[in-house]
């Protein structure tokens, strides 16, 4: 890149990016400590309390994010990438045997006082390895061996974890899709993959035979719109009926395992999840108890809320995990809809700017880091509220910023700041 006059640290730095994240963190801190207070706790700073001990984890992730974006040079992640993808791969399969149980997961490392999860780090160190590999000259989508690559770099972590018992961050990772569509992979993907959802939920609420129904139904309306837009033997249209013919095939037998798939791979807990998010099952004081809590703490928060500290519902305990997973219900309760649509807007404004900037990069390396910056995000918001108010099954997922952990907070605060370095480094010269 050719340097010319430095443009300082207002000029290069996306201090929007970074305000947003300060009031995020703020916003997490603030409902940490409302989801703990009780007349007996009058200092947020008590460090005994998950309060205080947050506020060290803040202070420790500015530490961090100024050691990114002052200390470390840039260029230094791109070299990283590789060694650090397998070493936090090792740590992933070490984790499964030495690791410590943690709600049914076997995911977490303890060390004394502390515990760190390397699924968190893994968002970082794929996110980097894969902005690596696409950012490579002449790799392209269209190459069955290039995109080979990217489904095993994306692919590895994703099986551990979910050999960890870890599903809601191996889900995340579903989100690189919008990465891949937005490098160039065919949309076709996207719809296949939304259909093969679709057909999944369809069988388990109706029947293999209603399933293969409308498979059917939809493989001789795309025949009928092949058949009529492209030639008589073409190529396209030869090409186009092996794609008919695989994908109804593969779509058929995913029909057919749905049943085994369903009772015999998933546990027992996972099972029960989503029949009760589907409507199969009700079981108000088993799995369905911590969403239907979580459901009334945000619906008596009414439009303005009941006030900093007075919730009910996450006060008194009924909420299980308000601090962590369920963050998103105390600020239901406490700030209402005006306080919920807050939080949304401040994380839709983070991400598209994100996004934004990642389109303004020259650097492939930054626009493609940028982008699974974002989609990491958007699917942690996406599942997590989701799962707050019965849309997701309950999967324990953070909410970005807000939830309480040291290793989470780290981890997306490395994940963004590596960012806003990257592009920095872009914008430092005239």
């Amino acid at each position: 890149m050719l340097q010319g006059t430095d443009r300082g640290l207002r000029s290069s730095i996306d201090w929007t990016l970074i305000a947003v994240y300060l009031v995020l963190v703020l916003i997490g801190w603030l409902n940490v400590y409302a989801s703990i207070h009780t007349p007996e706790i009058s200092s947020p700073l008590d460090f005994s309390l998950r309060s205080g001990k947050q506020f060290v984890w803040i202070l420790t992730s500015f530490a961090l994010a100024a050691i990114i974006l002052f200390a470390i040079n840039p260029r230094l992640w791109e070299v990283l990438a590789a060694p650090g993808y397998l070493v936090v791969l090792v740590l992933l399969v070490a984790v499964i045997f030495l690791g410590t149980g943690h709600k049914g997961s076997n995911s977490w490392f303890s060390i004394g006082p502390v515990s760190f999860q390397p699924a968190e780090i893994s968002k970082i160190t794929t996110s980097l390895l894969l902005a690596m590999v696409m950012s490579r000259q002449a790799f392209s989508l269209s190459k069955w061996k290039d995109l080979r690559i990217v489904l095993l770099v994306l692919g590895l972590p994703m099986l551990v974890i979910l050999a960890e018992n870890e599903t809601g961050s191996a889900l995340v990772y579903t989100g690189m899709l919008f990465v891949l569509y937005r490098e160039g992979l065919s949309g076709i993907f996207l719809v296949l993959l939304a259909l093969a959802i679709a057909l999944f939920i369809l069988t388990l609420k109706t029947s293999v035979w209603v399933s293969l129904a409308v498979l059917g139904v939809i493989a001789l309306g795309y025949l009928l719109f092949m058949l009529r837009h492209t030639r008589p033997l073409s190529r396209e249209r030869r090409s186009s009926l092996w794609l008919l013919l695989l994908a109804s095939g593969l779509f058929a037998a995913l029909v057919f395992s749905t049943d085994f798939a369903f009772n015999k791979v998933l546990q027992d807990h996972q099972r029960l999840r989503i029949e009760v998010l589907l409507g199969m099952k009700d079981d108000p004081t088993g799995v369905g108890y911590n969403v239907r809590q979580s459901m009334i703490a945000i619906g008596s928060g009414g439009f303005f809320g009941k006030g900093f500290t007075n919730g009910t519902q996450n006060t008194g305990g009924f909420v299980p995990e308000q601090s962590t997973d369920f963050i998103f219900c105390t600020v239901g309760e406490e700030w209402g809809f005006f306080g919920c649509l807050v939080v949304l807007v401040l994380y839709g404004f983070l991400i598209t700017r994100i996004i934004r900037d990642a389109d303004r990069s020259r650097e492939s390396f930054t626009r493609i880091y940028g982008y699974c910056v974002a989609s990491c995000l958007f699917m942690h918001l996406f599942i997590n509220i989701g799962m707050t108010i019965g849309l997701m099954p309950v999967i324990g997922i953070p909410l970005p910023f807000l939830s309480y952990g040291g290793s989470s907070l780290w981890a997306f605060t490395i994940l963004l700041f590596i960012f806003i370095a990257l592009y920095r480094q872009e914008n430092k010269y005239f």
